[in-house]
């Protein structure tokens, strides 16, 4: 078994504590919650395992589920996915690929827990992130969706540090001083079951990538962001060359257009301007001088946004 991430494996920001949030609303006793947590597969398998075991090795864990969508892999779940059911209820739904937030929802309707916790199978949790998460939740009883802190593995490269640095500066450019957070990333992300129609799903099918963004949208559209809970740390795997990582960039772009076509129908302005961008470009120049992210970051993370720019242009 391999071992959970602890928080000194993350570089992450030093974000402030939200307006609102006390260290003694933090110690208050608990009220204990359930989680279900929502992870969508597709040939995953061995970074969901390492999923898996940072779910096992949770401090002081709560009651929680965990619910694997497999979305059409080639092969069925493989034995060493399966085993993890001797450690927590691990539910296994096989269904044929139906895109992301298809399959999202099907976890959803299959949940039972008082909490939904969305994943990506190539993340890992760190071992205070659920019990952090049940507090902060038990602290806000007004707030209904939650954004985990999302952070990159700085030991695992170029890209590594890019992915890295580019969470840091979006969590940090759209934090609000009241902790609200207008971004929502769906790799790690809460919400009240009770604000979810759980026969219909949480996103709209339509969105086969970006549907995070829709759900944002949406959010805003309502007048609530989700709270940013910084103690929550979730780590964002990516075992990708750096090749592969500019691809998958490009792509995402395209697949992303007839998102972004439905936010703007719907009247919500969820694009950042030139001048935004500009700006959180300085900021990860600024962020890329830690030793743990170093100036190449900056440089990856900048051929990134070019090429995404350049594919949105074209779609």
């Amino acid at each position: 078994m391999s071992p959970a991430p602890t928080l000194c494996d993350f570089t992450f920001p030093r974000i402030p504590q939200a307006s609102g949030m006390t260290d003694s609303s933090l110690s208050a006793p608990r009220n204990n919650l359930d989680f279900s947590i929502i992870v969508a597969t597709h040939n995953d398998w061995a970074p969901l395992e390492k999923f898996l075991s940072s779910l096992a090795e949770q401090a002081n864990p709560s009651s929680f589920d965990v619910i694997v969508v497999d979305d059409g892999s080639t092969d069925a779940a493989p034995e060493f996915i399966s085993k993890w059911k001797t450690q927590f209820p691990l539910t296994i739904i096989r269904q044929p690929h139906a895109g992301i937030s298809a399959a999202r929802n099907r976890g959803t309707q299959n949940s039972r827990g008082s909490v939904l916790v969305f994943a990506d199978a190539d993340c890992r949790l760190d071992r205070d992130c659920l019990r952090v998460l049940e507090r902060t939740i038990n602290a806000l009883p007004e707030k209904h969706y939650f954004q985990l802190h999302m952070v990159g593995d700085c030991s695992s490269g170029s890209v590594g540090r890019a992915e890295q640095l580019r969470l840091m500066t979006l969590q940090t450019y759209f934090l609000r001083p009241d902790g609200s957070i207008r971004y929502l990333n769906t790799a790690g992300f809460a919400v009240r079951r009770a604000n979810v129609q759980v026969d219909a799903g949480l996103f709209d099918p339509v969105a086969v990538r970006a549907e995070d963004t829709l759900l944002l949208a949406n959010l805003i559209k309502r007048g609530e962001l989700p709270f940013f809970v910084s103690g929550a740390i979730v780590q964002h795997n990516v075992s990708l060359s750096l090749v592969a990582y500019l691809r998958k960039a490009i792509r995402s772009a395209h697949l992303e257009a007839k998102t972004f076509d439905v936010i703007s129908t719907a009247g919500v302005k969820i694009r950042v301007s030139h001048r935004e961008r500009l700006s959180m470009l300085w900021s990860a120049w600024k962020f890329s001088q830690d030793r743990a992210i170093r100036r190449p970051a900056w440089f990856v993370l900048l051929a990134r946004q070019v090429l995404r720019l350049i594919a949105g242009f074209y779609c």
